[in-house]
């Protein structure tokens, strides 16, 4: 038997999360997020099911992910959120297609003497508060108007902004983004929302949606879940027990003996690890679900295993399914007891784990 870690991705939980976000703003164009490997789900296969559930494009980070996209067969559009890393992807995005976000004036320069075989279209950042990339609003006019004059530009520039604490619904700092970005003439098309604007902000339900973790089915606000939200997990991170010890009182468990058993009681051994990209850092008393039954995990997370308490299922046997997130057991579970978000156990898994696609 092969080694039992499993990443099963649902692309009919894709299209519920996509008609999720669609039902926010019927109509407005919708563009699926898909970088970084599809939030670890797989971007081909992702980006297929979300073509084929509606999307009206993609967003990738890279030229590279956009390239591995058409290598995979998909035409939809492709913009590129934080443009050209150098003047010599110019050609490369003219060939596939793609447009570009310009975020700084070395990359204004660059098209302004490029001469690629395409016209690109482009989408001007502004930073309205994130603070991260983008041109400061009272400079938006003149690189709009370098842009209209650039012969590697096609039409009208868009403008996109990034909202930095959507995720807080009682934060007033996305207001007070969205009302910058308000002071600016917006002839073109415009960009305003993430998942968490989509889901939280009303006023940023305007131009070209652009959500990325609620399509693989997790909340983008603390102290929620998916199910709030209507969304269903994609992905659902399956291993198995491969063994079941009986031990002793005051018995350590794992590296450092971090966990010792208070009792005579049985541990279950599951064939998960950090090298697959479960979290070393998640405590014990993180929730496993073993056979359905929830449990806690104990000790350290090791390379290739975890142990978890099977006192609260001690009929648990070698061979019982254990799943580590997804369906009965939210991500945004794991990520809290952790420390961390779901996003970043999600893009976390690593090679070594199969994905297998359920349509």
């Amino acid at each position: 038997m092969t080694r039992p870690v499993r990443a099963a991705i649902d692309t009919r939980a894709l299209a519920n999360n996509l008609a999720v976000a669609r039902s926010r703003a019927p109509a407005e164009p919708l563009w699926a997020v898909v970088k970084a490997d599809a939030y670890g789900h797989g971007a081909v296969t992702a980006a297929r099911a979300l073509v084929a559930a509606g999307a009206d494009g993609l967003c990738v980070a890279s030229v590279e992910e956009a390239e591995a996209l058409r290598a995979g067969g998909i035409d939809a559009p492709i913009l590129l959120l934080e443009g050209f890393f150098e003047p010599a992807e110019i050609p490369r995005c003219a060939a596939l297609g793609l447009a570009v976000v310009v975020h700084a004036p070395w990359q204004l320069t660059a098209l302004e003497v490029a001469r690629p075989e395409w016209p690109l279209t482009t989408w001007v950042k502004v930073d309205t508060g994130m603070h991260r990339i983008g041109f400061h609003p009272e400079e938006v006019g003149p690189v709009r108007d370098r842009l209209r004059a650039a012969s590697a530009v096609a039409g009208e520039p868009g403008l996109m902004t990034h909202l930095a604490r959507a995720d807080d619904r009682s934060e007033p700092a996305t207001t007070n983004q969205l009302r910058a970005f308000d002071t600016l003439e917006q002839p073109g098309a415009v960009s305003i929302a993430n998942s968490a604007g989509i889901l939280g902000w009303p006023g940023a339900r305007r131009g070209l949606l652009r959500p990325g973790i609620m399509l693989y089915g997790v909340s983008p606000f603390p102290e929620e879940v998916a199910g709030d939200h209507g969304l269903v997990p994609v992905m659902t991170l399956h291993s198995r027990l491969i063994a079941v010890r009986r031990l002793a009182a005051g018995d350590a468990v794992g590296y450092g003996g971090t966990w010792t058993c208070p009792e005579a009681m049985p541990v279950g051994v599951v064939a998960i690890g950090y090298g697959d990209g479960y979290p070393r850092h998640a405590p014990s008393g993180t929730p496993v679900l073993v056979d359905g039954v929830e449990v806690p995990l104990i000790g350290r997370v090791s390379m290739d295993m975890i142990t978890v308490d099977l006192r609260g299922h001690p009929a648990a046997e070698p061979g019982a399914p254990v799943t580590l997130w997804g369906d009965g057991l939210p991500v945004e579970r794991v990520a809290t007891a952790a420390g961390t978000i779901g996003y970043e156990l999600l893009c976390g898994v690593t090679r070594r784990v199969p994905r297998d696609s359920i349509a």
